[in-house]
């Protein structure tokens, strides 16, 4: 494990101003991963987008933790279908280039 990419939840509670709850109830419902490196729990440095988002969901507009995960599902849901969106377009292209020729 590379704990250079890596950052301490209890700097997190410090530098965010929260409880290590908190993260403990985004792991549990499956929202970021915590890695446990020598006794101490971690986040990799690539979640740190989302978990402010997260924060500022909770923090900002009074977002409970079922909220946001229902935010991020649909985040994900609506990445899905944009790429699918995609697809269909290049393939729609690639017949209609076919076509005219």
């Amino acid at each position: 494990m590379d704990a250079k990419n890596l950052i301490q939840i209890q700097t997190l509670c410090s530098h965010y101003n929260l409880e290590f709850s908190f993260f403990d109830e985004l792991k549990n419902i499956g929202l970021i991963e915590i890695e446990i490196v020598e006794q101490k729990q971690y986040i990799h440095q690539d979640q740190i987008g989302n978990l402010e988002k997260m924060i500022r969901l909770h923090n900002e507009l009074n977002v409970n933790l079922e909220g946001i995960d229902v935010v991020f599902n649909l985040l994900d849901k609506e990445r899905e279908l944009r790429n699918e969106l995609n697809a269909l377009k290049n393939r729609l292209r690639l017949y209609e280039n076919d076509l005219k020729n």
